[in-house]
C-alpha cells in the first residue's frame, strides 16, 4: 500500500542536510562577527579619537567631559587589552529582601524554574514542527507528478502537525505571559535591570512575534486555497521557510538574555551598558547554544510527534490506520535520529565555549560540584541512542530483505553497550573515608582510566558511528542494487567506517599520552572522522539505489510493540534530559544572577542537591507531557470525521466523506 514510500524519502537526506548546515552554519558566523567586531573596534578608537579632540578644544576647568568611558567585561581589542565604550546605562543594582518576593507554598526559584521550563518545552515544540512541515510538504511538492497519492500523504501530514502545532501555538503564547508576569512578580529588581540592558531590541522581539504569528496563520489557514494552483503551492512552501526563519531569529533573541547572563558581554565591571547591543546579544555562547537548540527542537519535536504516532498506532481499530501511524512514526523518527546525530558534537562546541570564557566554569561543571549531573546527562544520551537503535533493528522486520543485516544487529547492540558503560563511567567515586584508603586514592586504578575526556570522547564518537552504520543498513535493507560499481561501493563504505573507527580509539588511545592542554584538540579529529561516516557513507550508499530494485513493498503497519516503546523511551528521556541541561546551564552560575557582575541575594541563592534537582526535573517532565496529551486532545477534536450515512438507490448504507 506504501511500498514506495522508502524510496521517495531519499530527498530527505538532502533536506536535512540543508537544516544542519543553517545550524552549522553558526560557526562561520563567527568569522563574519569577528569582521563586524573589527569593523565596531575601528568605529570607536576613530570616535574616541573626535572625542579626544573635542576635550582638547575645552579650556581647562571649564567642566566635565561629554561622555564617560569604561572596559567591557569580555570583549578585547586586538592587542588583547580590555575593550571600551561609552557608558550607557545604570549600575547593576545591588539587590536586597525588596528585590525579591515569595509565596507561602513553594519557593520563587522553583516557581520561576517551573515557568521557565514548560514555556521552554512548548517553545521548542512549535519551532521544531514548522521545520518538518517544511521539508514534508516539500517532499510532497517534489513527488507529486511522480506519485500523486503519495504526494498527497505528504500533504496531509504536514497539514495535520501543523494543526497541532497551532494549538501548541496558543498554548506557548500563555506560557509565556505566565513566565513574563512570574519574572515582574517574584524578581522585580534584577527583571527591571535586565529590561534595561535588553531595551534596544525588546520591541524587535515583539514585531518578530507578530510576525511570526502573521505568517503562521496565513500559512496554515490558506492551505487548502494555495494547493490548487502548482504556483501558488511553492508559494505556500516558500512561507514555510520564512516562518522557520522568523522562528530561528526569536529563538536566538530569547537566548541571548539566557547566554547574556551566563557569560555577559557589552557592560563593565559595574554592569552598565556600554552602548553596543550587538555585543551584549552575541556573547561567546550565542552561537553555540543557539546550533544546540535547533538541534535539540529537533529531536525534541521528532520525540513529541513519534509519540503522538505510537500511541495512535497501538489504539488503532484497523489495518488503515496502523499502516497511516506506523508510516508517520517512520517520519518522525527519520527526522528525530538526524537532529540526534550531530547533538553530541553542538555541545562538546558548547562546553568548549564555556571553558574559553571561565575556565573555573568549566571545572565546575565537568569536574566539580556537577560533575555527578553530567553522568546522569550521559545515561540519558545512552538511553536515547540505544532508543534510536531498536526502533531501527525493529523497523527492519516490516522490510523485505531486512533478513540480510538482522543478523548484524546483536554486534551492534553489544558495541553501545560496552561504549555506553565507558561513557557513564565517573571519574572519581563517591565512597567512604575507609573505602577511599583501601583504594588508594579517589581514582579506581582500573576503572578510573574510562572517567576521562579520552575515554569517553571514543566512547560517544563509536555510538554515534555505530547508529549511522545501523542507519544505512536500514535504508538500503530493501534495495536491491542493480549498478555495476555495487562491489566497489560497499567496499568504500566498509573501508570508511573501519578506518573512522581505528582512528577514533586511536585518538582516543594517544590521549592518554598527551598533557590535558593538547588532549582536547583530540576530540576535532575524531568528530570528524565521525562526520565523515555520515556524509560520505550516506552519498555513496544514495548513489548506489540508482535504478534499483524493491523485494517488495513495505509492510506498514507489522512494526512490533517494542519499536513503539523504544519511541516512548526516546520521547520521554529527552524531554527529560532538556531539563537536566537547561538546569546545569543554569545552575553553573552559582550565586550570580548575571556572572560576576549581579549578585543572587534571594533566599534561594543555593545549588541544590541531586536528589532535589532530580524530583524537580521528573515534576517538570511529567506535567509538560501531561499538557502535551491535552493539546493533542484538542487538536484532534477538528479531525474527526462527521459520520453520516447516506442511501444509495439499493438501499445500502454509503459513509459520508469527511468534512
Amino acid at each position: 500500500m506504501l511500498g514506495k514510500d522508502q524510496r521517495k524519502f531519499r530527498a530527505i537526506p538532502w533536506v536535512l542536510a540543508a537544516v544542519l548546515a543553517v545550524c552549522f552554519a553558526g560557526f562561520a558566523q563567527n568569522a563574519f562577527a569577528k569582521e563586524a567586531f573589527a569593523e565596531s573596534v575601528f568605529a570607536e578608537e576613530a570616535f574616541a579619537k573626535e572625542v579626544g579632540a573635542q576635550e582638547a578644544e575645552v579650556a581647562e576647568g571649564e567642566g566635565e567631559p561629554e561622555v564617560e568611558w569604561s572596559q567591557d567585561v569580555f570583549y578585547k581589542d586586538f592587542e588583547g587589552n580590555p575593550l571600551k565604550g561609552i557608558v550607557s546605562g545604570y549600575p547593576a543594582p545591588e539587590l536586597g529582601d525588596s528585590d525579591y518576593n515569595n509565596y507561602d507554598f513553594a519557593p520563587s526559584r522553583m516557581l520561576l524554574w517551573m515557568a521557565n521550563q514548560q514555556h521552554l518545552y512548548f517553545g521548542s515544540f512549535v519551532l521544531a514542527v514548522p521545520i518538518f512541515c517544511m521539508m514534508i510538504e516539500f517532499i510532497g511538492v517534489r513527488t507529486k507528478e511522480s506519485d500523486p497519492v503519495l504526494s498527497a500523504k505528504y500533504d496531509k501530514l504536514a497539514h495535520d502537525l501543523m494543526k497541532v502545532s497551532l494549538t501548541a501555538y496558543s498554548w506557548t503564547a500563555i506560557l509565556g505571559g505566565i513566565l513574563l508576569f512570574t519574572f515582574i512578580t517574584l524578581f522585580p529588581g534584577f527583571f527591571k535591570y535586565m529590561a534595561g540592558i535588553f531595551r534596544p531590541v525588546m520591541h524587535v522581539y515583539a514585531l518578530m512575534f507578530l510576525a511570526e504569528s502573521g505568517v503562521l496563520y496565513v500559512y496554515y489557514y490558506g492551505w487548502d486555497k494555495m494547493g490548487a494552483d502548482p504556483f501558488l503551492k511553492w508559494v505556500h512552501v516558500s512561507l514555510s521557510v520564512l516562518l522557520n526563519l522568523i522562528g530561528t531569529v526569536l529563538m536566538y533573541l530569547a537566548n541571548s538574555w539566557a547566554t547574556f547572563m551566563q557569560a555577559p558581554g557589552g557592560i563593565d565591571e559595574q554592569g552598565r551598558f556600554l552602548g553596543n547591543i550587538w555585543h551584549v546579544i552575541h556573547s561567546t555562547l550565542w552561537n553555540p547554544v543557539g546550533v544546540h537548540r535547533i538541534l535539540g527542537n529537533i529531536v525534541f519535536g521528532g520525540g513529541i510527534v513519534g509519540a503522538y504516532a505510537a500511541y495512535h498506532y497501538l489504539s488503532a481499530k484497523n489495518d488503515e490506520e496502523k499502516a497511516h501511524y506506523d508510516w508517520m512514526c517512520y517520519v518522525a523518527m527519520f527526522i528525530a535520529i538526524f537532529g540526534l546525530i550531530p547533538l553530541p558534537f553542538a555541545g562538546y562546541w558548547l562546553m568548549k565555549e564555556v571553558y574559553a570564557f571561565r575556565q573555573q566554569m568549566g571545572i565546575t561543571l565537568m569536574g566539580g560540584i556537577m560533575a555527578w549531573l553530567f553522568i546522569i546527562q550521559a545515561v540519558m544520551i545512552g538511553l536515547l541512542f540505544f532508543g534510536a537503535n531498536s526502533y531501527l533493528h525493529n523497523s527492519m522486520a516490516r522490510v523485505k530483505g531486512a533478513h540480510r543485516y538482522m543478523k548484524y544487529c546483536k554486534y551492534m547492540v553489544l558495541l553501545l553497550i560496552v561504549c555506553f558503560t565507558m561513557w557513564m563511567t565517573p571519574h572519581t567515586i563517591v565512597m567512604t573515608p575507609a573505602e577511599l584508603k583501601a583504594m588508594g586514592g579517589a581514582q579506581h586504578p582500573v576503572v578510573g582510566h574510562f572517567g576521562v575526556m579520552s575515554a569517553k570522547n571514543t566512547a560517544v564518537n563509536l555510538m554515534i558511528t555505530c547508529t549511522i552504520l545501523c542507519f544505512l543498513l536500514y535504508q538500503k535493507a530493501n534495495k536491491k542494487i542493480t549498478v555495476p560499481w555495487q562491489t566497489v561501493g560497499n567496499c568504500w563504505i566498509a573501508a570508511i567506517f573501519v578506518f573512522a573507527a581505528c582512528n577514533i580509539v586511536f585518538l582516543g588511545v594517544y590521549g592518554y599520552f598527551l598533557p590535558a592542554n593538547q588532549r582536547v584538540g583530540l576530540s576535532v579529529p575524531q568528530v570528524t572522522s565521525t562526520l565523515t561516516t555520515l556524509f560520505a557513507g550516506m552519498a555513496i550508499n544514495i548513489s548506489m539505489f540508482k535504478d534499483s530494485e524493491s523485494y517488495g513493498d513495505i509492510q506498514w503497519g507489522t512494526l512490533s510493540n517494542v519499536g513503539c516503546y523504544a519511541i516512548f523511551l526516546l520521547a520521554i528521556s529527552f524531554t527529560w534530559l532538556m531539563g537536566l541541561m537547561g538546569y546545569i546551564r543554569s545552575a553553573v552560575r552559582l550565586f550570580w544572577h548575571v556572572t560576576e557582575v549581579v549578585r543572587d541575594n534571594s533566599p534561594d541563592a543555593y545549588t541544590l542537591t541531586i536528589g532535589e534537582a532530580g524530583k524537580m526535573l521528573t515534576f517538570n517532565t511529567l506535567f509538560v507531557w501531561v499538557q502535551f496529551i491535552v493539546v493533542f486532545w484538542v487538536g484532534s477534536l477538528t479531525g474527526k470525521k462527521k459520520v453520516a450515512e447516506a442511501r444509495s438507490p439499493e438501499g445500502v448504507p454509503v459513509p459520508a466523506q469527511q468534512q
